[in-house]
């Protein structure tokens, strides 16, 4: 790139351009027909504009397009066309794509958008609720308790990875709840009450009884009490009506069975890009590491990365980073609470019990420091390549430098037509025909929805999704 070209005023108002084109261009924004479709419930064409996306046919974006595709198809009432995607994007998940190592590598010289989409940990473990809800609805229970048995095995794996640190996620309380919900379906209650109780475990290991922003669920609690007294477990149903503080007798069984319903309500949050930005520094003699602007923070230097004396080459060079960092923005719910009804005798509130909104958040948050160490370090792999460039060839390092200056961007990725709530709530159902209405609630207006349900002495289940904004 000419020197002097760069003097010119205009020269840097199209660079100005240019980083805007390049760095404020958002995953929401590359499928935004897809996403304000999924918005409006216009389900049959947010899955003709996903077919359509050219940013998900990427191979990089294959798992993307597996969840989105799964989704969509499960909103249409598609169980078995959902599953056939998520079980394409499970296969994705345990193969690992593309060869890690390349992968990584990749992402340390460009940006970590350029790498295969692995999934956020509760994207995974949400991929089981979709495909027991579809099994359920197929009546395929064999293959439902499969999917019962791996949300165990991927439970495990997170353990493993997490090593079991507190305050990180390393467990779901509504994996294993929709895990008790299949077993119980499928009549084997003593898996079904183990699932129950370790989920109820996780809520009464915090002090509040909440985890990640949900209250220890009442429907919970009732499954715990019921499906201990039902096999005999006199001594665990006493341990945790008292760890509960309900003192009531669990329910007989209805002649017509029960049906679960999940309420669906709002989206995900979106990712976005914040600008972080750090110097190198050296902390006594060799120990070096980035900190920002008012000494805040302080990240190692990876020396397994770049032999120890290039540190002192990249602070005789330059003094800041621009380090792009993937935010969460929440989006706002037309909806706040929901009721359900049945033949106008029996009414519930729905309760919470997955919040999605506050996952994303909080398991950004958890990896911050790690992820935000890993983008530094990428930055200064590309300003020693500049440097060592620049050598042979001046001109020829300013465009390197141009190029990684626009290549510098976050991965704003993510699985974006997850609600931002999940509600349940469990009715009995009378032998025969059953009208339900579910009553959704806003700061202005309400919307009631019918369902017809036949009581086969059985649990089944329902769903309902309201995905717009307010």
């Amino acid at each position: 790139m000419n020197k002097k070209l760069l003097q010119r005023p205009y020269a840097w108002l199209l660079l100005g351009g240019l980083l805007c084109l390049f760095s404020c261009r958002t995953y929401n924004d590359a499928i935004g027909s897809y996403y304000g479709a999924i918005a409006q419930g216009r389900f049959d064409d947010a899955a003709m504009q996903l077919d359509k996306n050219k940013f998900l046919k990427y191979r990089r974006n294959q798992l993307l397009f597996c969840l989105e595709k799964g989704k969509t198809a499960f909103l249409q009432g598609q169980y078995a066309e959902s599953n056939l995607y998520f079980n394409q994007a499970d296969s994705l998940l345990e193969s690992g794509g593309r060869n890690k190592a390349m992968d990584q590598a990749l992402g340390l010289l460009t940006n970590p958008a350029m790498q295969q989409y692995r999934g956020e940990d509760f994207e995974k473990l949400l991929i089981h609720y979709y495909k027991s809800l579809n099994y359920m609805q197929l009546h395929m229970m064999e293959d439902a308790e499969v999917e019962a048995r791996r949300i165990s095995l991927s439970g495990y794996e997170l353990n493993d990875r997490k090593n079991n640190r507190e305050n990180r996620y390393s467990n779901d309380a509504f994996a294993m709840i929709i895990q008790g919900m299949v077993y119980e379906s499928a009549g084997d209650i003593n898996n079904a009450f183990i699932a129950y109780r370790n989920a109820a475990d996780l809520f009464l290991r915090q002090e509040d009884h909440t985890y990640y922003g949900i209250p220890l669920p009442q429907q919970l609690q009732e499954d715990v009490l019921r499906t201990a007294a039902g096999l005999g477990f006199e001594t665990e149903r006493a341990y945790y009506a008292r760890a509960f503080g309900n003192t009531r007798m669990p329910v007989e069984k209805q002649e017509g069975g029960e049906v679960m319903v999940f309420w669906e309500n709002g989206l995900a949050p979106v990712k976005a890009e914040a600008n972080f930005f750090f110097t190198l520094t050296e902390r006594g003699p060799g120990n070096f590491g980035f900190t920002d602007g008012d000494n805040s923070l302080f990240i190692p230097f990876d020396f397994n990365l770049l032999p120890r004396d290039s540190c002192y080459k990249l602070r005789r060079h330059f003094e800041a980073f621009r380090v792009a960092f993937p935010k969460y923005v929440e989006q706002p719910l037309y909806y706040t609470g929901a009721s359900i009804q049945r033949d106008s005798t029996l009414q519930v509130q729905m309760e919470k019990v997955e919040d999605i909104n506050r996952l994303a958040f909080s398991t950004l948050q958890e990896r911050f420091m790690k992820e935000l160490g890993l983008a530094l370090t990428r930055m200064a792999i590309k300003k020693l390549a500049e440097q060592q460039i620049k050598k042979e060839n001046e001109s020829l390092g300013e465009a390197f430098n141009l190029l990684s200056i626009l290549a510098e961007k976050a991965d704003t990725r993510n699985w974006q037509s997850l609600p931002h709530t999940i509600y349940y709530s469990r009715i009995p159902l009378k032998k025969g025909q059953n009208k339900l209405v579910l009553t959704l609630k806003g700061a202005s207006t309400t919307q009631q929805v019918e369902f017809e349900v036949y009581g086969n002495g059985g649990l089944q289940t329902i769903h309902y999704s309201s995905l717009q904004k307010s």
